[in-house]
């Protein structure tokens, strides 16, 4: 399975680094940062992105890359967190960069995408965009509690979230209590 992790400039960027180090190693990883998305890391966790072992990281800049082409087998994107910058550019077909260029080959092929909108309150034009790309058979997963999984820490609840993020993308985990 080959899986690319976009992180974008939205609040909650760790959780895309979560979801890198959580999935399986057996998993071919990419991760592809924003510009955006290192400066929401320092400021909200004074750190620079740090990838689990055996992570390949692709430049956001780099439109040539690998995932910008249909050709290239992806078996799914998840974009955690999903700034409404970049969620209003893929709904609007704009590729820009190698994360919404990614975004946009796996609409157009028709493979899993999973984005993870962070923002709140969402307004009428996030809610439109969500809804067009929902219809295009786009998972969107915003990083939602279930209080059901016995959460009692901040751990438990990135694990729960990054966990749901992997369901949907169709990798096997244990990273929290699911519903009995």
């Amino acid at each position: 399975m080959r899986i690319v992790v976009a992180i974008s400039g939205a609040s909650g960027a760790s959780l895309g680094l979560r979801a890198l180090e959580w999935m399986p190693e057996s998993i071919e990883r990419y991760a592809i940062i924003s510009d955006h998305a290192r400066v929401v890391l320092e400021k909200e966790q004074a750190l620079s992105p740090v990838l689990p072992k055996g992570v390949t990281l692709l430049d956001d800049r780099d439109i040539s890359a690998g995932p910008a082409s249909g050709s290239y087998r992806l078996d799914g994107m998840l974009l955690a967190p999903c700034s409404m910058n970049s969620l209003a550019k893929i709904a609007c077909g704009v590729a820009d960069t190698l994360s919404t260029r990614a975004a946009a080959v796996m609409i157009k092929e028709q493979r899993r995408l999973v984005l993870a909108p962070r923002e709140m309150p969402l307004d009428a034009i996030a809610l439109e965009n969500m809804l067009k790309l929902a219809r295009l058979g786009v998972v969107i997963a915003p990083p939602m509690v279930g209080y059901y999984a016995a959460i009692d820490s901040l751990e438990k609840l990135e694990r729960f979230i990054v966990g749901r993020w992997l369901d949907q993308l169709g990798i096997s985990h244990d990273l929290f209590r699911r519903w009995r």
